[in-house]
């Protein structure tokens, strides 16, 4: 008798069946296992299908000669031109360049910009002082203000990073003041019922309240803070992905003017899961309600 022909027999005596070779728990316990993953490969592909689709069409309409090679190349000549930077070491301080600037301007900006929005939604006093001239800054374009910066500050980091701070300032500040405002009446008088001292009343039931809001304002001043650096960097700068996609461009570089527009993107991505990482750590209370 073969081997094949005793293994049901053994099976039959153990008294459970095999399952490729494996006992019926150990292969639904693999299975259960492998499941969440499943799960989220799934969800990546569902959330990722419309980019996807745009990555082939990319790929295909240059290649299908719908558009000239020269001026829109395909997407995995933009992605050799990348990796040719990447050997050569000039995307890295381009990435470097932009990253400092970009984070600098950012953080100083959410530690300065946040607390003043929190005094500023909290002190009715402090808010009409200072409301007329928020509503002439944020109405004015950071872009436009790009030569003044320049002309007080100079060409340097000096005033890529002040064009940072300032792009950021008005998304964080709204945010924050309207936050602040939109607490619900109630929390606030029934704190006070409860004898909450003011400290304990903003630390307690403001701050958290207005967490949610405030971090949307943080997010979109990560996008401003990218947009506003690039356009600064095209200007008098001599590192930075900016820099990298006004010289390619001039050089008629294209693949490589191409791949600083997705770097920009892919960097733009990166901040926004981290800070959505970092809003569901700061927030993990609200799922709980």
């Amino acid at each position: 008798m073969s081997s094949l022909e005793l293994l049901p027999l053994i099976e039959l005596a153990q008294g459970r069946p095999m399952i490729h070779g494996q006992e019926p728990d150990q292969a639904f316990n693999r299975w259960e296992a492998l499941r969440p993953a499943m799960r989220r490969v799934i969800a990546f592909g569902k959330r990722s299908l419309l980019v996807l689709l745009l990555l082939a069409l990319w790929e295909a309409v240059p290649r299908l000669g719908l558009a000239d090679p020269a001026f829109l190349p395909p997407f995995s000549d933009v992605i050799a031109a990348g990796w040719q930077l990447a050997q050569s070491g000039e995307l890295y301080d381009d990435v470097a360049a932009s990253l400092l600037r970009a984070l600098s301007g950012f953080l100083i900006s959410v530690v300065l910009i946040v607390p003043l929005g929190l005094a500023v939604g909290w002190y009715a006093r402090l808010g009409d002082l200072l409301n007329q001239f928020i509503e002439v800054c944020r109405n004015t374009a950071p872009l436009a203000l790009l030569p003044v910066f320049i002309l007080l500050l100079g060409i340097g980091e000096l005033s890529k990073v002040t064009m940072v701070i300032y792009s950021c300032a008005w998304p964080l500040l709204l945010n924050t003041i309207a936050a602040v405002r939109q607490v619900d009446p109630l929390l606030v008088k029934s704190a006070r019922t409860m004898g909450a001292s003011p400290q304990q009343l903003f630390r307690k039931v403001i701050l958290p309240a207005a967490l949610p809001t405030i971090f949307v304002g943080i997010r979109l001043a990560s996008a401003s803070a990218m947009l506003v650096l690039v356009a600064s960097e095209m200007v008098g700068a001599k590192a930075g992905l900016g820099y990298l996609i006004i010289y390619s461009q001039y050089s008629f570089l294209i693949p490589q003017m191409y791949f600083g527009i997705l770097g920009i993107t892919v960097i733009g991505l990166t901040f926004n899961a981290l800070l959505e990482a970092l809003e569901r750590r700061l927030m993990r209370w609200k799922a709980a309600v």
